[in-house]
């Protein structure tokens, strides 16, 4: 099983001027590359961007075209075209139809002020330092101090890979490190909930818990105004504007933080709390193409949530249950079953014509939610199955055809950030 660490670096002047070095060489490297195949296509030769054919070309001619090149780590060029081989390939596979998702572009060339720092290490001699769990060995560069021990986190995990990269004035190194898959865990005790995700408050669950939504970014605005301001009037390229600039750089950040603190907070709780989990397939991108809700609805941080919620749930043994999206959960009665041909976003209290009920909206929403998640087959508002598998072309079924008696279950989480789905029958 591969796992995540992520470690805030605490570097010497000396050394933090080898870790620029080595992330401007490989902006170099990738740039230089990327110049390489343009010109190869242009005069209408056959160019070949794998990474172990950048890296031929690179060793042939690297000491006419970089020769300061052994100031720094071979690892730093090799992420540049493991990176460029990544980009290209996406591309390609893009515009032939074997890559689903948003068209891919062209590469772009990496910008040296726009451009985050970084650079990769993947074979030689990194890692932990043996006896001192407080450092990080990084080739070409030295042993370099860590803000907390890192080697309690990692244990007597495997690294793999280390991406080092600066954020905000700050460096950091992420290890992906190799644990024995743990056994399968026991499922927690409590039962099934539905949570219904929104903006005025962040989740509602099905038992009536309620978590509000901080606000992050809603909190930080007037200080990044400020300093975005006081950026404006500063001359581009000047030491007082990179010091303005890592200012409004370390507001994003904190507000990321907070973000991030509070997600792994509520998928804590729920994972560890119940035992089935359904949640809505939000349609994100949709909810921001609307400029009245684009920063509410991104300052919440929906998709961040789903993606720990699978990885989560594989450590605690929960089950994730995804509804579609066409579900009406928000137009159903919890009490009747009675759908609601309309309901404006201004009725925040759901009042039933043919029951009577009156109840939240966002908690008759996370009542239906739950209900879909635990029913063997439910359908939505388009005729499907609101539990199929997403990842599957499935045709519309006619309003008049007899839903068929299989049911779809989705569960995610077989492994780190990973999405596994498994089908169920009847």
């Amino acid at each position: 099983m591969l796992e995540a660490v992520k470690v805030v670096l605490d570097p010497t002047p000396r050394q933090e001027r080898l870790l620029e070095g080595h992330a401007g060489a490989a902006r170099f490297a990738y740039n230089l590359m990327l110049s390489h195949v343009r010109s190869q296509l242009a005069r209408g030769g056959k160019a070949d961007w794998s990474m172990y054919a950048m890296r031929r070309w690179w060793n042939e001619w690297k000491n006419e075209i970089a020769p300061w090149w052994a100031e720094y780590s071979k690892e730093a060029y090799n992420s540049a075209f493991e990176s460029l081989a990544a980009a290209l390939k996406n591309h390609f596979d893009s515009k032939t139809g074997g890559r689903k998702g948003k068209r891919m572009g062209w590469p772009r060339f990496r910008s040296r002020r726009r451009t985050t720092p970084r650079f990769v290490y993947t074979t030689g001699s990194f890692g932990l330092v043996e006896g001192d769990p407080k450092r990080l060995k990084l080739p070409r560069v030295g042993r370099v101090h860590c803000m907390e021990d890192i080697g309690r986190r990692v244990g007597d995990a495997k690294v793999v890979r280390m991406s080092v990269s600066k954020r905000a004035g700050r460096w950091y190194a992420s290890l992906t490190v190799e644990r024995d898959a743990p056994t399968a865990p026991a499922a927690p005790r409590g039962g099934g909930v539905g949570v219904d995700l929104g903006v005025r408050a962040l989740a509602t669950l099905s038992d009536g818990t309620v978590v509000p939504n901080p606000r992050h970014m809603s909190g930080s605005l007037l200080r990044l105004a400020h300093a975005q301001r006081v950026l404006s009037r500063r001359r581009e390229g000047s030491n007082r504007w990179r010091k303005v600039r890592t200012r409004v750089q370390r507001i994003h950040a904190r507000i990321a933080d907070q973000r991030r603190d509070g997600l792994h907070k509520l998928t804590d709780m729920l994972t560890r709390t119940y035992r089935d989990i359904s949640i809505e397939d939000l349609n994100v991108e949709g909810m921001v193409s609307n400029h009245r809700l684009a920063r509410a609805v991104s300052d919440c941080g929906f998709a961040e949530l789903r993606r720990q919620l699978a990885y989560k749930s594989a450590r605690t043994g929960a089950a994730i249950h995804v509804i579609d999206r066409w579900y009406p959960s928000s137009k159903t009665c919890s009490n009747c079953g009675t759908v609601k041909a309309k309901l404006s976003l201004s009725e925040r209290v759901y009042h039933c014509d043919k029951c009577g009920l009156d109840m939240d909206r966002d908690l008759n929403a996370a009542i239906n939610i739950m209900v879909a998640g635990s029913a063997p087959e439910t359908l939505n508002a388009r005729g499907g199955d609101v539990r199929r598998d997403r990842r599957k072309p499935a045709a519309r079924t006619p309003a008049k055809r007899e839903p068929s008696s299989g049911a779809s279950r989705v569960r995610l989480g077989a492994g780190l950030g990973n999405e596994t789905m498994q089908t169920t029958t009847n």
